[in-house]
């Protein structure tokens, strides 16, 4: 290919395996530093400051400093997009790093995407959202109907603070564990943090599993209905 994007810099900034680990550990939403992302990959703090200028010359992290640290996230939710979709096309062709188990079952069921809740209760919510009228789809365009503004703010989103943020209300992102929809952008974002504010689930530390208390399970269930199955 001569002309357009350079699809294959970016592939191969991310195809090479010490910077899918950094990039997969960057998907929880949390800066990290150096030194943790190093333990990530599996490599050296120093390899892992190398992968690191590389990744952010190439525009997928984005570093800010804290007096003496540098923290490194992704550089945005597009970011996000892009490595949630690989995901899902690697494991829709088996190509799984480690044999299914408890933490890919929980993984499986709920889990953070950069910022926004996914697994099998992020598509439930998308689903049941869709389903009465809450969500409206035409293609890629994903908007929140008059119902849908007063079914959030009952669930204790601040709609109007969100509408007057200068980025994307809702989104749609592709669940890579199902290859089905979830609820991304700024809603998507303020709907799990509603969650976590009520009690419902915390964030395991370390890791991108979402785990809900039986209050939550109960509470989701009221709201959103039964998990699909997948």
């Amino acid at each position: 290919m001569k002309e357009g994007p350079d699809i294959a810099r970016i592939a191969a900034l991310i195809g090479d395996p010490a910077r899918a680990n950094i990039l997969s550990a960057l998907m929880s939403g949390k800066a990290l530093t150096a030194t943790e992302l190093a333990s990530e990959a599996g490599v050296t703090v120093q390899t892992a400051s190398a992968h690191l200028a590389k990744l952010e010359a190439g525009g997928l992290t984005a570093v800010r400093k804290s007096g003496r640290h540098k923290y490194i996230s992704l550089a945005g939710p597009h970011v996000a997009n892009v490595l949630e979709a690989l995901m899902g096309l690697a494991a829709g062709q088996g190509h799984l790093r480690t044999r299914t188990g408890p933490r890919d079952v929980a993984l499986r069921e709920a889990r953070v995407c950069y910022n926004h809740l996914a697994g099998a209760r992020g598509i439930a919510m998308f689903d049941a959202m869709l389903a009465h009228g809450h969500l409206t789809q035409a293609g890629e365009t994903l908007a929140l109907t008059a119902s849908g503004e007063v079914f959030v703010t009952d669930f204790g989103v601040d709609i109007a603070a969100l509408r007057r943020a200068r980025v994307p209300l809702c989104r749609s992102c592709l669940d890579w564990s199902a290859r089905r929809t979830h609820l991304a952008g700024s809603l998507g974002r303020a709907m799990l943090a509603q969650m976590e504010l009520q009690g419902w689930a915390h964030r395991q530390a370390g890791s991108r599993v979402v785990t809900f208390t039986s209050q939550g399970r109960r509470g989701f269930e009221t709201w959103f209905g039964p998990l699909p199955s997948l």
